[in-house]
């Protein structure tokens, strides 16, 4: 029976610990809508990332940066991208080059602050890539050995003389369940149950263990035998028994075999507190039950604890989430011509039928033998299998329609999923987790490392990042204790140099080494083999042609990006003046150019060094040289900068006074310019670290052309479109309306429209609708 009294002497301290442990680890989970799931090499993958936080699946604007791999089978990253993200949203495209051969690879997805958990939790599905001129990967057979059987004891043990609910999986080796059928025998080969799965290899049975027998189960799967020995029993324990009567409660039977205790039972919905409970066993038997009403949507954890406090049994349930999005988008027609318009009217309304202001994207694209209709959608990705280790196969079959079939096959993987995510021990020690990874709130993080030269971590050296070029693009960093450096880049779009380096005058022993900013953790998720068959050719031709075709007379349009308006002045801000060299006599030297019309500075040559003394003001010449740029990148050997091109220079900017900048201050800046924004042919020091670096992927125009005009129709050039229409940006009003339109390509076949997206509120929706293209 429950005895609340007892809650002030055990569980607050619990609670405290918990409440501790979790108020510094903010949650993000991403969704990415593709633009489909099968492409063809040369071919752009169009990408929307949504964003949520983990406790109330709202929009989350939390990283600046979302980070895109796909991983071949070896778990080789073969292309890699960063992805701007506002307000919880963020779109691209990327370019799948033709040196990709053909077959299954996995796309994932994660911000910088999720690399400080495990790689369980990015996001991840797959993908198909078809290179028509390249063989995929040769085959591995499959043995019996391949296939994977689990078992898992309600609560987490099997304990002598008490009956347990035990789930089980069965998949093979690329986490795909499969049909079966199985008994559990005894030592005197008796057996003791049967059973086989309910859906995608998952099930359960009720068992009543007996420490004095030994027991197997015999799996038979299409006429291969295999045999696996159950977990092992323990001599004593605690078996927890969750029930859902079908109503408003879920009832929790506690068994021991342990003399009469206390027990207490601890759940949680997203590591927010829902319900503490605690009750005596009584005759080995305690009783709990907890109203489905308090619990959040999604997964909760119920964990049982001892008189001692330590969790003892574990269980997950699932509570279909009340915050759904019902989208209800269609064609006027089921039937079209090819390069005809096509209107598509999207409703959005909220669960009680409220018009919904919604967050969308939607792709239409042909389907055939290779693109699948529907694999993943942003309710059953954010809502189920953003929380669970490993491979969920169909996640969006258990948000179909509720049905006892549904429940109970959403049970078992509850079942199978055994403890969570964090350590218990943790927790309860207080333990403060450890974070190497910064959010990255502003825009791109770059991390360096500098060690000395007995390859020790160097700290307290001052070094310069700078990306050459037109902008003025600069930053600076002390390393800390462990020799990290980190730069707070902002607004750093498309590919680029990064040029790393100390003040050569004075730092020269250190080694400094650029960080790449990709997760080096991948989860354990394998990739089945492509099978290409003689009946696929066919297909892969047509695709072929359909690519190049494109890419021949559509090139230039794929090559058409947004202006991401960023703004160009310097990080010194305005000038003190600018003097623009065309404007004035054009000098052989910078010695000249100096001397003659730049007003703010003095020359000094010795004979083994030379110096810029600059005015700061009118009555203090500095004697120390200022910070000299050219096209961002800093020069602190001045007999360098005289040697300057003063011909390919465009201009110079004057800052005659000291300037704070991170963690350095100037006496003055002297920053040159060139017409190319390309150094102008001048090397930089030797002991700088340069690195081809990318930044933040610039967005794409999606062309769609119009045939609005009988010119326009009767055009010559073709249109082997298979992917009609995209568009991230699908946003619809305060009466949850929005109408978009396109026109067809000259490829006939049968066409699919994905739209999924959500709200403010975190209500999560996906819809599709079909017609056909007919010549």
């Amino acid at each position: 029976m429950p005895i609340t009294n007892l809650l002030a002497q055990v569980l607050p301290d619990v609670q405290k610990s918990f409440e501790q442990y979790h108020s510094t680890q903010l949650q993000e989970k991403l969704f990415v809508h593709t633009d489909k799931n099968t492409y063809t090499v040369g071919e752009l993958m169009w990408i929307k990332i949504y964003c949520v936080d983990g406790i109330a699946h709202k929009p989350l604007d939390f990283s600046k940066v979302a980070y895109i791999e796909v991983l071949d089978g070896e778990h080789r990253p073969v292309l890699q991208a960063k992805i701007s993200m506002q307000n919880g949203t963020g779109n691209g495209s990327v370019y799948l080059p033709v040196t990709l051969p053909s077959g299954n690879f996995s796309l994932r997805a994660y911000t910088s602050w999720m690399k400080n958990f495990s790689p369980d939790y990015y996001y991840n599905k797959q993908l198909i890539i078809i290179n028509p001129l390249k063989s995929p990967d040769k085959q591995v057979a499959i043995s019996s050995t391949d296939y994977d059987i689990q078992f898992f004891p309600e609560g987490g043990n099997l304990v002598n003389g008490i009956t347990s609910t035990v789930g089980f999986k069965m998949a093979d080796q690329w986490g795909k369940g499969l049909p079966f059928v199985g008994a559990v025998i005894d030592e005197k080969n008796d057996t003791v149950v049967k059973f086989k799965p309910l859906k995608f290899g998952i099930g359960h049975f009720s068992f009543k263990p007996n420490s004095s027998k030994t027991y197997k189960a015999i799996i038979d799967i299409g006429g291969k035998i295999i045999q696996k020995n159950l977990p092992a029993i323990n001599s004593n324990g605690y078996v927890m028994s969750v029930k859902n009567d079908g109503n408003d409660i879920l009832s929790v039977t506690v068994n021991t075999n342990l003399p009469t205790e206390n027990v207490y039972l601890f759940t949680h919905t997203h590591n927010v507190i829902k319900e503490v409970d605690a009750a005596t066993t009584d005759n080995g038997v305690a009783h709990f039950n907890i109203a489905k009403s308090k619990l959040g949507d999604g997964i909760s954890q119920l964990t049982l604890f001892n008189n001692a406090r330590k969790p003892v049994a574990e269980r997950l349930y699932f509570k279909r989430p009340a915050k759904t999005l019902a989208i209800n988008g269609g064609t006027e027609q089921q039937q079209y011509a090819v390069r005809k318009k096509v209107a598509v009217n999207i409703n959005a309304a909220s669960k009680n039928g409220d018009p919904a202001m919604a967050d969308l994207s939607l792709s239409v694209y042909r389907l055939d033998s290779l693109q699948h209709p529907f694999t993943d959608d942003i309710s059953s990705s954010i809502w189920l299998s953003s929380d669970l280790k490993g491979y969920v196969e169909s996640p969006g079959y258990y948000f179909q329609q509720a049905s006892a079939e549904n429940d109970e096959a959403i049970d078992n993987l509850m079942l199978t999923q055994g403890w969570r995510k964090f350590n218990w021990n943790d927790v309860l020690t207080n333990k403060q987790p450890a974070f190497n990874f910064l959010p990255e709130h502003n825009g791109p993080i770059v991390t360096a490392q500098v060690t000395n030269n007995t390859n020790k971590a160097a700290q307290n050296v001052l070094a310069y990042l700078s990306i050459p070029g037109k902008r003025i693009q600069l930053y600076t960093s002390v390393s800390d204790s462990l020799g990290r450096l980190i730069f707070n880049m902002k607004n750093f779009y498309g590919p680029g140099e990064l040029v790393l380096q100390p003040n050569t005058t004075i730092d020269t022993t250190y080694h400094f080494e650029i960080k790449s900013p990709f997760s080096d953790q991948y989860d354990k998720i394998n990739l089945p083999p492509f099978t290409v068959t003689a009946a696929m050719q066919p297909l892969f031709k047509e695709l072929s042609r359909n690519m190049q075709v494109q890419n021949i007379y559509n090139a230039a349009k794929a090559r058409q990006f947004y202006d991401p308006e960023v703004d160009s002045t310097a990080f010194f801000g305005p000038p003190y003046k600018t003097y623009l060299l065309d404007y004035y006599t054009r000098f052989a030297t910078i010695d000249e150019v100096l001397r003659e019309y730049i007003s703010e500075v003095n020359i000094r040559h010795t004979k083994n060094d030379a110096h810029i003394m600059i005015h700061m003001g009118t009555e203090y010449l500095s004697p120390y040289n200022p910070m000299v740029m050219l096209d961002g990148v800093p020069f602190f050997n001045m007999k360098k900068v005289f040697s300057f091109d003063p011909f390919k220079i465009y201009k110079l900017e004057t800052v005659p006074y000291t300037y704070y900048y991170g963690a350095t201050d100037e006496d003055g800046i002297l920053s040159f310019s060139t017409f190319k924004g390309d150094l102008g042919g001048t090397e930089i020091d030797p002991h700088a670290v340069i690195v081809d670096y990318d930044g933040l992927e610039l967005q794409r125009q999606f062309y769609s052309p119009q045939y609005d005009t009988e010119k326009a129709y009767n055009s010559l050039m073709p249109d082997f479109r298979n992917l009609l229409y995209w568009s991230p940006d699908v946003k619809t009003d305060a009466q949850g309306k929005n109408n978009i339109s396109f026109y067809t390509s000259d490829l006939p076949g049968r066409y699919i429209g994905i739209i999924q997206g959500f709200t403010a509120n975190g209500e999560t929706g996906s819809q599709y609708f079909m017609f056909d293209v007919t010549k």
